[in-house]
């Protein structure tokens, strides 16, 4: 690899450490510090002059703290005169804020793409948006992987011959049904309906489940209130048991206890895109790793090779079978 520097914020350095480990490169420190009136001040402890820099810095709560260090640290590196700065945001959470779906709303998934890019970004490394339009809001190249493989290389430990994948609702069918392909299994959805941020109404499930073990699979968890609507459904259909898989574990209040206290779920997989699954340890919490994932994807982008081959199904298919 050329030059490259690494750099954290406080929002998750324990993953920067493990996609480190996996290039085999130090993390530079980052000094972060706060003044009397309440303001940030942050500076790069390592030189980033015609550096290839990253900045890892996830979007989980506080995420408008994470997110100021992280404007902070991009234009430190910029001052710095990077040769590049990449800013890898495994939970860009403002994805949520997609449309304008009322009168006199922000567009926030726009507004911060804005803000990145202003702020010194060259790029940005992502995994899975809640909304996939958002990518169109960036004006600077993203690399927007998925974390399909890593759970599905999880759930082909399992016997799967009876088991469907059910997507909560028909937004995130294509991506639901691109997984059950890679399982092998056939694939079912709720027709969702959200009534507030954390409320929601299921009104059927599309697909036959009755008799089924299933996995459910979502982009993120944030309360668990899709899930326990849902998991009502599959019950009142005559499912099996249930198992629970998301990439973003954001989990708030005490979703985690919320979901395993249902005793049919017998699995509860989310990824470390998020430290917050770390703050409420269960034994049917399971979390996996993308730290290889994202390594790779920066070796690339620093080499110049093609990110998008990373998803190739003959290239996926082979390191499954190395696996």
């Amino acid at each position: 690899m050329s030059q490259i520097a690494v750099f954290s914020g406080s929002a998750h350095p324990e993953l920067a450490r493990e996609i480190c480990a996996d290039l085999g490169v130090p993390l530079h420190p980052t000094r972060i510090k706060r003044f009397s009136n309440d303001c940030i001040e942050v500076q790069l402890q390592a030189n980033c002059r015609e550096q290839d820099v990253f900045l890892v810095q996830t979007l989980s709560e506080p995420v408008q703290e994470h997110l100021m260090e992280l404007l902070l640290m991009l234009d430190a590196a910029r001052g710095a005169s990077a040769a590049r700065i990449t800013a890898v945001i495994p939970h860009y959470s403002y994805a949520r804020s997609d449309k304008k779906d009322a009168p006199r709303i922000s567009i926030g998934g726009r507004l911060v793409a804005d803000l990145l890019k202003t702020a010194g970004a060259d790029r940005v490394l992502t995994m899975t948006l809640h909304s996939p339009q958002v990518h169109g809001f960036f004006s600077v190249p993203v690399d927007h992987l998925h974390a399909l493989h890593e759970l599905a290389a999880h759930f082909r430990r399992l016997d799967l011959s009876n088991t469907v994948v059910v997507s909560p609702d028909l937004g995130n069918a294509k991506t639901a049904a691109a997984f059950a392909r890679s399982l092998g299994v056939p694939v079912a959805a709720g027709a969702k309906e959200r009534i507030t941020d954390t409320q929601v109404r299921i009104s059927a499930i599309i697909g036959e489940v009755r008799g089924k073990d299933v996995v459910i699979l979502d982009d993120e968890i944030a309360s668990g209130g899709s899930i326990l609507e849902l998991l009502n459904h599959l019950r009142a259909n005559g499912a099996g048991t249930i198992r629970v898989a998301c990439t973003h574990g954001i989990f708030a209040g005490e979703a985690v206890s919320r979901l395993a206290a249902e005793a049919d779920i017998a699995e509860i997989v989310c990824t470390n895109t998020l430290p917050n699954s770390a703050l409420q340890p269960h034994a049917k919490l399971t979390v996996l790793s993308v730290a290889p994932a994202l390594a790779e994807a920066m070796r690339r982008i620093n080499s110049g090779e093609s990110v998008s081959a990373l998803f190739d199904e003959n290239a996926v298919q082979a390191r499954v079978a190395a696996e």
